[in-house]
C-alpha cells in the first residue's frame, strides 16, 4: 500500500488519472464551482508553458512540450464539453449559470455586448488559426524535414570529432542521443501543431453549436423570447469560447516560440538583447526617423518625440559601454605585449633533402589514451617490451630487426593502436591500458565479466577484465596478460610474418660481414663471384617467407656455392639451401620427436603436377596449371586435413616431390597458413615419417 502511495506521489499514476479525469469531464455533469477551478487551472497552465518556452535555453530543454500541448488541448476540449452541458442545461438561470469565470469573460472582457464579444472572439480565432498556428505548423514541418536530412552529416561530424580525440565515447554517445531527440522533437511538434489547428476549428464549431442549441432550448423549453434567449445564450457561449481561446492562443504562441528558437545556451531575453541591441547604429537611425515623424505638423508630438528620445538615449548608452570595453581590452593587450619577450621572425630557410620525411620501416601509432604506455616518464613498459621483441626475433631469424618508430595519431580512436610497415597499415586493434586481457586458450571452466574482445595477435576469444579479477581468471583456465604484453605479442607476430619484407641489401651486407669473420674465403667467393647481392637477397627472402631462419649463414653460403655455378634461379637455389638446412627446418616443426606426421598427395595427382611442371618449364612455378575445379577440391582437402591435425595438437606438414614443393608451398599458404610444405629430400635420416592423410583430386 505504501509502495502504491509512493508511486502515485512520484507521478507514476498522475498522468493516466489526469487523462481519465478529462474523459469523465466529457461524460459526467460538473458543478459551476469546479468548472471555475479548472478554467483557472487551464489558464495558469498555459501561462506557465509560455514562460517555460521563453526561458528554455534550447528546444530540447523542453522536449516534453509536444506531449503537454496535446494534454492541454484535450483538457480544453473536455472543459468545452463540460461547460457546454452546463450552459445548455442551466443557461436560463442567468449569466453566472456556468460559473464566475465564464460570466467574467462574457460581461467584463467584452462589456456585456454579445456583438462585441462575437467580434473579439472572431479576431482571436483569426490570430490563432490563420496567423500563429498556421505559421508554427509550417515551421515545424520544414524544421522536421531539414533536421532529418541533416542527421547523417551530424552523425559523421560526431564520429570525426571522436576519431580526432576532441571528444570521448561518453560525449559522442550523448551527442548522438541529442541528434535523435532533436529529430523526434521537431517531428512531434509537426504533429502537435495539427492538434492545435484542429482545436481552433473545434472551438469555432462548438461556439455555433452552443449558440444555436442554447437559443433553441431557451425558446422551446423555457419559453424565453428570441431577444432574451439570444442575449443570455450568446453572452454565455461567447464567454465560454473566450475562456477556451485565450489559453489556446497562449499555447499556440508558446509552440511558435519553441519552433522558431535557434539552439543556443541563452534564454530568449538574452538572445534578443545580444542580437538586437548589440549595435547602437540601428537604435540611432530609428530614433532619428521617429523624431522626424514627431516633428511633422498634425502628428501627436509627445508619443513620437518621447519614444525617439528614449531610443536615442539607449543608442548613446550602448555606444558608451562598447567604447569603454574596447579601451579596457586595448590596455590589457598592451600589458601582455609589454610582458612578452621580443621575438624576431625566423629567416626563410631553403628547402633541402632534410625536409623530405623518410618512410618508417616499422611504425607503431597510438591513440592519445595509450601515450602513457610508451612514455617512460609515466611508467610505460611498452618500450622495454618492444626492445625485447626485437632482440628475440633478431636472434631467432638471424638478422637485425629494424627499430620501431612510435608516434601518436589523433585520427585513431583514443584506445586504439596501428602497426605499419613501410608506411602502410598492416594491423590495428583497440586495447584498455587500465585492464588486463584474459585469453581463452581453447578450454576454460567459466565466464568472466568484462569487455568481450579478440586477442589481436592470434584472434582467440578474450575478455578485458579488471586487474582484481586476475586470480579468478587464471583459476578458470584463462591466460592473463597486461595491455603492454598484448601490443608486444601482436608486434612480434606481425614482424615474424613479414620478416621477408624487412630484410634488405644493408642487412644482407651485414650478414656477409658476419660470415667473413668465420669463413673469409667463402664470403669472398660468394658475392659477387657465385651470386650477386640482389640474388642472395631474393634467396634469403624466400627462406624467411617460409619461416626458415637465416642465422646459419655459413651453411646457407656453402649450399649456394655448391649449386650456384649450375643455376642462377633464386627458387632452385633456395630449394638446395632448404635441403642443407633440413635438420633445423624439421626440428622447428616437431622438435625432438622421432616421428614426423605428414600429409601426402595422391600419387596420380602428384604425377600429373610433375608432368605439367616439366611441360611448362622452369617458369611454371609462377603460373597456374591446375584447373579451377581441381584447385578448389585440393584446397578443401588440405584445409580439412590441416584442421584434423590441429585438433589433435599435431603439426601440419605436407610432403611432396621437390620439383613441386615451391608451388605447393604458395598454394598451401592460401589454404592453410600454418601448414609446412617439405620435399622428400628435406627429411633427415633420424626422423621417421608417418602418413596421416592422403589428399587428391577426388578428396
Amino acid at each position: 500500500m505504501m509502495g502504491n502511495m509512493r508511486g502515485l506521489a512520484r507521478g507514476n499514476l498522475g498522468v493516466p488519472l489526469a487523462v481519465l479525469a478529462m474523459l469523465a469531464m466529457m461524460t459526467l455533469p460538473m458543478p459551476p464551482f469546479l468548472l471555475d477551478v479548472l478554467f483557472t487551472f487551464n489558464i495558469a497552465l498555459s501561462i506557465v508553458v509560455l514562460l517555460v518556452s521563453v526561458y528554455a535555453l534550447r528546444p530540447l530543454d523542453f522536449a516534453v512540450f509536444p506531449t503537454i500541448l496535446l494534454v492541454s488541448t484535450l483538457l480544453r476540449l473536455a472543459l468545452n464539453v463540460a461547460s457546454s452541458r452546463v450552459v445548455l442545461l442551466h443557461g436560463q438561470d442567468g449569466h453566472d449559470a456556468a460559473g464566475k469565470v465564464i460570466q467574467a469573460f462574457g460581461e467584463v472582457v467584452v462589456g456585456g455586448n454579445y456583438v462585441v464579444g462575437a467580434v473579439v472572439f472572431a479576431i482571436l480565432m483569426i490570430i490563432n488559426f490563420v496567423v500563429v498556428t498556421k505559421g508554427a505548423g509550417r515551421i515545424s514541418e520544414v524544421s522536421a524535414r531539414f533536421t532529418l536530412d541533416a542527421m547523417p552529416g551530424k552523425q559523421m561530424a560526431i564520429d570525426a570529432d571522436l576519431n580526432a580525440g576532441i571528444i570521448d565515447q561518453a560525449e559522442a554517445k550523448k551527442r548522438r542521443t541529442e541528434v535523435g531527440q532533436e529529430a523526434d522533437f521537431y517531428g512531434s511538434m509537426d504533429g502537435a501543431s495539427k492538434f492545435v489547428r484542429g482545436d481552433a476549428v473545434a472551438g469555432l464549431l462548438i461556439l455555433f453549436i452552443n449558440l444555436i442549441g442554447g437559443m433553441a432550448i431557451g425558446m422551446a423549453q423555457h419559453g424565453l423570447p428570441f431577444g432574451e434567449a439570444a442575449r443570455i445564450y450568446a453572452l454565455l457561449t461567447i464567454g465560454d469560447g473566450l475562456v477556451a481561446q485565450v489559453p489556446s492562443l497562449l499555447l499556440s504562441v508558446a509552440a511558435a516560440i519553441m519552433v522558431t528558437r535557434v539552439s543556443s545556451s541563452e534564454d530568449m531575453g538574452q538572445q534578443v538583447n545580444r542580437q538586437m541591441f548589440a549595435s547602437p547604429k540601428a537604435l540611432a537611425v530609428s530614433a532619428f526617423i521617429i523624431i522626424a515623424m514627431g516633428l511633422v505638423p498634425g502628428m501627436p508630438h509627445l508619443p513620437f518625440l518621447g519614444l525617439g528620445g528614449a531610443a536615442a538615449a539607449g543608442a548613446w548608452l550602448i555606444h558608451k559601454r562598447q567604447r569603454q570595453a574596447k579601451q579596457t581590452a586595448e590596455v590589457e593587450a598592451k600589458k601582455q605585449q609589454d610582458l612578452a619577450p621580443v621575438q624576431r621572425p625566423a629567416e626563410a630557410k631553403e628547402l633541402g633533402w632534410d625536409d623530405v620525411t623518410p618512410v618508417d620501416m616499422v611504425g607503431l601509432e597510438v591513440g592519445y589514451r595509450l601515450i602513457p604506455m610508451v612514455d617512460r616518464n609515466q611508467g610505460g613498459q611498452l618500450l622495454a617490451r618492444i626492445k625485447g621483441v626485437r632482440k628475440k626475433l633478431s636472434q631467432d631469424l638471424g638478422f637485425l630487426m629494424p627499430s620501431v618508430h612510435i608516434r601518436d595519431n589523433l585520427d585513431l580512436l583514443p584506445n586504439a593502436y596501428r602497426l605499419t610497415l613501410m608506411g602502410v597499415s598492416v594491423a590495428e586493434a583497440e586495447i584498455y591500458p587500465d585492464r588486463e586481457l584474459a585469453i581463452n586458450p581453447g578450454q576454460v571452466y567459466g565466464t568472466l565479466n568484462g569487455v568481450a574482445a579478440k586477442d589481436p595477435a592470434f584472434g582467440l576469444e578474450a575478455v578485458w577484465i579488471d586487474v582484481t579479477q586476475r586470480d579468478q581468471a587464471q583459476s578458470l583456465g584463462y591466460t592473463v596478460v597486461d595491455a603492454s604484453t598484448v601490443v608486444a605479442t601482436h608486434l612480434n607476430q606481425v614482424l615474424f610474418k613479414h620478416a621477408h619484407e624487412l630484410i634488405g641489401h644493408e642487412e644482407v651486407q651485414q650478414l656477409l660481414q658476419v660470415l667473413a669473420k668465420s669463413s673469409p674465403k667463402l664470403a669472398e667467393e660468394l658475392v659477387p663471384g657465385i651470386v650477386s647481392l640482389s640474388t642472395l637477397l631474393k634467396i634469403l627472402q624466400q627462406l624467411l617467407q617460409e619461416q626458415v631462419p637465416v642465422r646459419d649463414i655459413r651453411t646457407i653460403a656453402e649450399a649456394i656455392a655448391n649449386v650456384g655455378p649450375r643455376s642462377q634461379d633464386p627458387a632452385a637455389i633456395a630449394g638446395a639451401v632448404r635441403v642443407a638446412l633440413s635438420r633445423a627446418i624439421v626440428q622447428n616443426i616437431v622438435g625432438m620427436e622421432p616421428e614426423l606426421p605428414v600429409i601426402t598427395l595422391e600419387p596420380r595427382l602428384e604425377q600429373m603436377l610433375l608432368s605439367s611442371m616439366q611441360k611448362a618449364g622452369q617458369g611454371a612455378e609462377d603460373g597456374m596449371f591446375l584447373e579451377p575445379g581441381m584447385a578448389e577440391k585440393l584446397q578443401r582437402s588440405l584445409v580439412e586435413a590441416a584442421q584434423r591435425q590441429e585438433m589433435m595438437g599435431k603439426p601440419v606438414v605436407l610432403l611432396v616431390a621437390g620439383a613441386i614443393r615451391g608451388m605447393m608451398s604458395r598454394f598451401a599458404r592460401m589454404a592453410a597458413p600454418n601448414m609446412s610444405v617439405l620435399a622428400y629430400q628435406e627429411i633427415p635420416d633420424n626422423k621417421q615419417v608417418t602418413i596421416v592423410a592422403t589428399v587428391g583430386q577426388n578428396g
